[in-house]
């Protein structure tokens, strides 16, 4: 009984005070038809985001419509003591509005809808109308509002008239089915359309008859696609695997920097001098550097083999231990354990410069006959290795930082770039396990390099044709499967 009576008293303020809601058509002609049958329902596999809209459109005159404005209501209060402050903070917040609505609609009452002027240029008279009347106005929406039954907004929308709607979009007039997006999971909703015409004239709403709150789904529809990658991705890898333990050798192609890691190290070897093996300046939790102790292992194993002296200064402790390991580990594998010298691998400093300071006084006075880096550089790569070429070294280098590999390019002999430097401990063991992931990714390659060319293509249809089609084909590639 107390909501029937506070919409009552609601509906006639918004009656008295509040203009009209749509355009109206022009006097004689005939009213814009509204949409008939608007449902709502959850959509189907989502992550309970989505809701699909459906209605009918008017057939007698479909031909004056120019398109559908979609509106959502606010969601429905929760349960329990913060549902109650939730319901407090809306009730409130409407009351407001209201309020000022009543206040714009009471002043524009007396001077006028196209009135500009500013207070102190209304006479004594008019200012102390405005007054009364705004008091006025803005007290009986005050009251409607004190008498109406905060209980009732958790099972229906707030009251009729209140600015509850919020637009969403505007749609083709062809359409008759709609996803409402961004919904927060589990909170009701429900929708109105409004059919408009080419002069901007609005039919009256039609509203769901019904609430509808989005669910999550065991899985995500618009996600398919990216099952079917994994699927392909995980697939070739095994199968790749498979084919490598079968005995099938796979082929890889040559790598000039890792093959002439035995040429590097049988030089240092015939000239007497120690082997210079830098990974980098970062710690081991960055990959490179986990890529250049592989590269490690086996030049310890050759310079173990050919009795050549491995000399690993390190600038983070943690990579210290590590290349202690790899290297104690290569020599023991040659059968050379006897030959391993822990103190050549030492750390000296996590400061940069200072760091590279002590590397090039080294080669300068040590000169070696070989200077590997492979890890993480940043600014040092130009002079770490400018001075190995100065001494006349062998270098080889390798990174993933693409700013740094044009120096290295230009100052070494050989310089793994990029994928190279992670593919090296593949190209190196031989195993079936490393060797099939290595093809499965290169699989993985081929087909983001298939979408890519997909996708261009239809980019230069889509511009030359216009077609909406193809445009919705790039979109969803640029923002869903590429995003």
């Amino acid at each position: 009984m107390n909501r029937i009576r506070r919409l009552g008293v609601v509906a006639v303020v918004l009656t008295v005070l509040a203009p009209t809601a749509a355009a109206q058509a022009p006097s004689g002609a005939p009213p814009v038809p509204a949409p008939a049958d608007v449902r709502a329902t959850d959509h189907p596999w989502d992550d309970g985001s989505r809701v699909d809209l459906e209605w009918s459109a008017p057939a007698d005159a479909a031909d004056r419509i120019a398109g559908y404005k979609v509106y959502r209501s606010r969601t429905f209060v929760p349960a329990g003591e913060e549902g109650e402050k939730e319901l407090e903070r809306l009730w409130n917040e409407e009351a407001k509005k209201a309020v000022t609505l009543a206040r714009i609609t009471a002043t524009k009452a007396i001077l006028g809808d196209d009135w500009s002027g500013t207070a102190e240029s209304l006479t004594p008279e008019q200012a102390q109308q405005v007054r009364d009347a705004r008091a006025a106005a803005a007290a009986t929406a005050e009251a409607a509002y004190d008498r109406g039954d905060r209980a009732a907004i958790d099972v229906s929308p707030l009251p009729e008239g209140v600015k509850q709607w919020k637009f969403i979009e505007l749609i083709e007039p062809d359409r008759t089915s709609y996803t409402a997006r961004d919904l927060t999971l589990g909170e009701s909703y429900r929708f109105r359309l409004v059919a408009v015409d080419e002069d901007g004239n609005e039919s009256a709403p039609a509203d769901t008859t019904a609430t509808v709150a989005p669910t999550r789904e065991p899985f995500d529809g618009l996600r398919l696609y990216f099952f079917i990658t994994t699927l392909i991705f995980c697939g070739s890898v095994v199968t790749f695997i498979a084919i490598a333990r079968g005995g099938r050798p796979l082929k890889v192609r040559t790598i000039a920097g890792l093959e002439a890691v035995d040429e590097a190290v049988g030089r240092a070897t015939e000239m007497g001098r120690s082997v210079m093996f830098i990974p980098g300046t970062q710690d081991i939790n960055e990959m490179q550097t986990i890529a250049g102790i592989t590269v490690l292992a086996r030049v310890a194993k050759t310079a173990a083999e050919y009795d050549a002296k491995v000399e690993v200064p390190t600038s983070r402790s943690l990579v210290m231990t590590t290349a202690r390991e790899t290297v104690q580990a290569a020599f023991l594998a040659a059968g050379r354990p006897d030959a391993y010298n822990e103190d050549l691998i030492y750390y000296v400093t996590d400061e940069q410069f200072g760091y590279v300071a002590y590397l090039t006084g080294l080669m300068v006075r040590e000169k070696p006959a070989a200077c590997f880096y492979m890890g993480m550089f940043y600014a040092e790569s130009l002079i770490l290795a400018e001075t190995g070429n100065a001494i006349g070294a062998i270098q080889i280098a390798g990174t993933a930082q693409p700013a740094q590999l044009p120096f290295f390019v230009a100052a070494c002999d050989y310089t793994l770039i990029g994928e190279e430097f992670f593919a090296a401990s593949a190209y190196l063991s031989g195993s079936a396990e490393e060797l099939g992931s290595l093809k499965g990714q290169d699989v993985g390659k081929l087909l983001v390099a298939i979408v890519l060319l997909i996708g261009v293509v239809l980019a230069t249809l889509a511009s030359a044709t216009g077609s909406d089609s193809i445009k919705s084909a790039v979109d969803f590639l640029t923002q869903t499967i590429l995003a």
